[in-house]
């Protein structure tokens, strides 16, 4: 892992500032008490004991609106019971996703045991190896704008990129938990009727 870390609440904030059409779908935990901390929003998916599936519900948002950018933001845990996703991801490999994973070296939910990352589990390599051919791993805040921009604008593949992140607890900040809603509202900001 490298040195440098982020703090986790303006990192995210910053992939989300400026947003106009960009669909997030947050990860189990942090990631989504993260995303609420910027703002809670109708174009926010809040995923919660799914754990494993952050990405993958991105690619079917993806593959579902194809020229609405779709940001994921997950944590390194909830990412590590879901690799087998990220190879499904590069297969398909939709220029309109991005999947950021918020890596602490930590499995938060659970009491905060050290996870595969803060051992020679290198995400970004994983990523690569499946076939994500943009994979990256956010050193500075020049990269991390860089980052944010992509987020917005498709392109023309899948990004993946790591954060590496201060594995400080924060308060959390509780978004709407009930999945229909979280369905039906972002249905609902897509101009589609609700299920």
């Amino acid at each position: 892992m490298t040195a440098t870390r982020f703090q986790r609440r303006p990192a995210v904030a910053r992939l989300l500032a400026g947003r106009r059409d960009l669909l997030v779908v947050s990860g189990l935990g942090a990631p989504s008490y993260d995303v609420a901390a910027a703002g809670d929003h109708e174009r926010n998916f809040y995923l919660w004991g799914a754990m494993g599936s952050a990405a993958l519900v991105g690619l079917g948002l993806a593959l579902a609106q194809p020229k609405v950018p779709v940001l994921v933001v997950t944590g390194d845990g909830e990412m590590l019971m879901g690799l087998g996703g990220l190879a499904t991801v590069a297969l398909r490999n939709p220029g309109n996703l991005s999947i950021v994973v918020l890596d602490n070296g930590l499995y938060g939910e659970t009491g905060g045991q050290e996870s595969h990352t803060s051992g020679p589990t290198d995400l970004r390599a994983v990523a690569r190896g499946c076939g994500i051919a943009d994979a990256r791993t956010v050193t500075s805040e020049t990269e991390l704008a860089a980052l944010a921009t992509r987020a917005h604008a498709p392109g023309n593949g899948t990004v993946f990129a790591r954060i590496p992140i201060d594995p400080a607890p924060l308060p959390r900040i509780l978004p709407p938990r009930d999945g229909v809603f979280l369905k039906n509202r972002m249905r609902s900001a897509l101009g589609l009727s609700p299920l």
